[in-house]
């Protein structure tokens, strides 16, 4: 199966020690770092991630690790 370029974009990040965990609530996407984020990982969303438009930003975010319970 092929993976999206956003979902390519979370899997580097995450490979790189990113520690930024989805928050879905009511359909709103955000993101907070809940734990220590490697300096690899926090250039790679300053410089990848943070500069996307809303829309493809918060389809990175979806592929994050969520911090909502099931």
């Amino acid at each position: 199966m092929e993976r999206t370029s956003t979902a390519k974009l979370a899997a580097e990040y995450l490979r790189l020690g990113g520690g930024r965990l989805a928050k879905i609530d009511d359909n709103l996407l955000s993101t907070r770092k809940w734990e220590h984020e490697s300096r690899l990982a926090e250039a790679f969303w300053n410089d990848h991630i943070a500069p996307l438009d809303e829309q493809s930003r918060n389809e990175v975010i979806s592929h994050l690790p969520t911090i909502n319970q099931v």
